[in-house]
């Protein structure tokens, strides 16, 4: 890994010699899959992916047009993601040096994600066969003995539902590593020609990984629902009816959460156990800039921003889509079959339109970022925020009119002609939601407004009061969004219920799917969120580039813009998710209500918490999220003090690193951090995951021997709803608090209050460096966490009862 002469230090100056850096794999790693494919004559291959649409398209054809043009809309975006491939894949690398630093970020990041899927993929497989298990000796539905649908049949269909969701959230994490990994050193080439160039790079690779990411949770749902449609012959005599099989796909959803949160918590914890020990040692006590070659732990905080922030949000995103459509598909098939609509296949595929059009206005934003003819880094600089926001403003614009559209398309029914209307203001409601939710983040964590320049200024009477003005700042920050989500419920419920559709005994129901609807138009700008989000991590992965190849200072004063804008873009894109998390789990919360009155056939529509033991079953939900939080950020420490002691013993037993005489040795930390963040991710997510199967089955076990059939669904419902609410605070806490204060940092970082290196600057230090766990590990994975609990109680609901 190093030269001979580097061991003997028989070296000239280090800025004299070829900049040389360690791979951190011998070999690239390609997933087994893509190297089969990558064997395969290319002939061949075409006619086999044209044999596999044409069989797509003949099952979607079997099933229903609507299908059909999902499918094809997510076809034609992957050809749009092909494209904006071609185009990102074109730009030049740069300089050797560039690609030199490049290429040991990209081995590091690949080994770590083949080595964390594995590990993942193991723990998959256990939890298929407990799933196995549990349906082959379970009850079922009415619906489902009704159609022919034995326990045997259920349990394959959930097995293979939910290894299917675990694969494709697997994959849309790897686009998102895929992509990052190879755009960064491009973007950072770019830097050195002009700014608008750059963010055009960085997000157009954003925007290829956010495509692919959406189109393939759309597409998978859809054949899915098809295959099983085609199968089971639904809508057939003596079959199942096509308002029950949204509830086959639960398993799906709980695939995708399932890796999703393995997913972060393993890439949260490596990203920020490198960047805190590079911090601490590298900026405090050795007082050299971020991202210096000169830091053993650089390598490490590099490859973490890609298996943290751009394969950990590309499952995470494709997991929060993945459970909104399944959930709002399933309540709009309870509506429909209340209501008796005579054709219910508009309320059950909406969801899936819906995200078909956020494909295409989202392409369309993504394309309106446009490159500008001047060149130059001494070219007049442009707010790269402002340019986002106005990509945004243009999804935004068309994504009102395609939900307009989507629901007079499919929401129309003669026997409530205005109803379509009233979806459609639910619609803007989750549109407009979304909008507040990034412009509150914003607010809190971007260095141009208030709240942060205050935390800033706070850092220059000390490290103490700094810390207790961004805890402070965390905590006033969760009162606009949750009063933005309650106004959106309770609005978005309201326009459900006076939409004119009735049950048999004449009650309104449209209220559940009024807020489904709400959601769905929350997420309808999916994708150009997940690109501003990719956005961040690509820019800084350029940053660092930069600063270790030694570019002119004009160069990095470029990506250190960019990475400024990339840090409130990724706090802004994480209140986002925590918003739609809050929507999607109150309509999977309503979900396991209606499954539970289906297998006990007994209704069950509210939770009276002045039961004791259910009382109990809220605070042991709570008590999750705290215990769950305070585990995640515990990992980040302890990986993050192998990481202060490993970079520290290089610094004394080589002290010619900090002349440039020797090299640090990067892999080492890179195998400090990936071996401890795989052995950490275990415990907190293995918490995650056995807790409310454990206090289901324990009040089940009590209710049958106190004469309360139904108790332990109830407490479990009580569980749900808890960590529910106390997860989203404290989600919202932990993302906005972090995010401020590595934006106070970076503010400083601008020449603000005495600039790098002064006092402020070293106490704002401290507080990013407590912020790090908060915003990219325990926050991301709390949001995660509210809605695997939601789909794992959907699946496991059978065992309650």
């Amino acid at each position: 890994m190093m030269d001979e002469d580097m061991e003997s230090g028989a070296l000239g100056s280090y800025h004299d010699r070829p900049r040389t850096f360690p791979n951190m794999r011998t070999k690239a790693y390609t997933p087994l899959l893509f190297r089969i494919l990558l064997g395969i004559n290319v002939r061949v291959l075409v006619v086999l992916l044209l044999l596999g649409f044409g069989a797509i398209f003949y099952v979607g054809a079997r099933t229903s047009p609507i299908i059909v043009f999902v499918i094809s809309v997510c076809i034609l975006s992957f050809l749009v993601a092909i494209y904006l491939m071609k185009w990102v894949l074109a730009k030049d690398e740069g300089p050797p040096e560039m690609v030199q630093i490049a290429d040991a970020i990209r081995d590091g990041a690949e080994g770590f994600i083949k080595t964390q899927y594995g590990t993942i993929s193991k723990m998959a497989m256990v939890l298929a066969l407990v799933i196995l298990g549990i349906y082959l000796f379970r009850r079922i539905t009415p619906q489902q003995e009704a159609s022919g649908i034995g326990r045997t049949t259920s349990a394959c269909i959930t097995v293979a539902s939910f290894l299917l969701g675990a694969l494709c959230s697997g994959s849309a994490g790897y686009v998102g590593m895929w992509v990052s990994v190879r755009a960064n050193v491009r973007v950072s080439s770019a830097a050195r020609r002009s700014a608008r160039e750059a963010l055009q790079v960085a997000t157009r690779a954003g925007g290829l990984s956010a495509i692919i990411v959406v189109g393939m949770a759309v597409i998978g749902i859809a054949v899915l629902y098809a295959t099983f449609y085609v199968w089971l012959g639904v809508d057939t005599p003596g079959s199942m009816k096509v308002t029950d099989l949204p509830l086959l796909l639960v398993g799906y959803g709980f695939g995708a959460s399932f890796v999703a949160l393995f997913a972060q918590l393993g890439g949260g914890i490596y990203t920020k156990a490198a960047d805190v020990g590079a911090d601490l040692v590298g900026k405090v006590e050795q007082g050299i800039p971020e991202d210096d070659p000169r830091n053993p732990a650089v390598i490490a905080d590099l490859v973490g921003d890609n298996v943290g922030d751009c394969a950990a949000r590309g499952a995470d995103l494709f997991e929060s889509i993945a459970a909104e459509i399944i959930s709002a598909m399933i309540l709009g098939g309870t509506m429909a079959q209340r209501c008796k609509i005579e054709d219910p296949s508009g309320f059950i595929l909406f969801p899936l339109v819906v995200h078909s059009f956020d494909l295409i206005v989202s392409s369309v934003g993504i394309f309106s970022i446009r490159g500008t003819r001047e060149s130059g880094v001494m070219a007049p600089m442009e707010d790269p925020m402002a340019i986002l926001q106005k990509g945004y403003s243009v999804t935004i614009v068309l994504a009102v009119l395609a939900f307009g559209l989507s629901t007079r398309w499919l929401l129309y029914v003669e026997q409530a002609p205005s109803a379509w209307f009233n979806f459609a203001l639910c619609g803007l409601i989750g549109i407009i939601t979304a909008y507040i939710f990034v412009w509150i983040t914003k607010y809190y964590t971007d260095y141009k407004h208030e709240p942060v320049r205050t935390l800033a200024l706070s850092s220059s009477t000390g490290h103490g009061t700094n810390i207790i003005a961004g805890v402070s700042l965390g905590l006033e920050s969760t009162g606009l969004p949750v009063l933005v989500i309650s106004v959106a419920i309770v609005s978005a419920y309201w326009l459900g219920q006076t939409a004119g559709l009735i049950d048999e005994t004449g009650n309104p129901t449209g209220g559940l799917f009024g807020t489904a609807v709400a959601t769905m138009g929350m997420l309808s700008t999916a994708a150009y969120i997940l690109t501003m989000d990719m956005f961040g991590p690509i820019a800084d992965n350029a940053g660092g580039i930069v600063e270790m190849s030694q570019q002119p200072e004009s160069v990095r004063e470029i990506t250190d813009v960019l990475d400024a804008v990339g840090n409130t873009t990724k706090a802004t894109t994480k209140g986002f998710a925590i918003g739609s998390a809050a929507l999607a789990s109150f309509l999977l919360f309503s979900a396991y209500m209606d499954e539970v009155s289906s297998f006990s056939l007994e209704p069950f529509k509210q939770v009276d918490i002045a039961i004791p033991e259910v009382f109990v079953g809220g605070l042991l939900g709570a008590m999750l999220i705290f215990v769950f939080s305070a585990w995640a950020c515990a990992a980040v420490g302890r990986t993050a003090q192998e990481v202060v002691n490993e970079v520290r013993r290089q610094f004394i037993e080589r002290p010619g690193i900090m002349d440039y005489k020797e090299k640090p040795d990067y892999a080492r930390c890179v195998a400090i951090v990936a071996s401890a963040s795989l052995r950490e991710m275990i415990k907190p997510g293995a918490l995650a995951i056995i807790s409310p199967i454990v206090v289901g089955f324990l009040f089940r076990i009590l209710g049958y021997y106190t004469g309360q059939p139904l108790l332990g669904a109830k407490v479990v419902a009580s569980f749900l709803m808890f960590a529910t609410v106390s997860g989203i605070l404290m989600a919202l806490f932990l993302n906005t608090s972090g995010g401020a204060w590595d934006n106070a940092k970076k503010y400083i970082e601008t020449g603000a209050l005495g600039g790098k290196g002064s006092d402020a600057h070293k106490a704002a230090i401290t507080g990013d460096t407590v912020g790090d766990p908060f915003k990219d590990t325990a926050g991301p994975s709390l949001h995660v966490l509210i809605k695997m609990l939601s789909t794992i109680t959907l699946v496991m609901a059978p065992i309650f009862l």
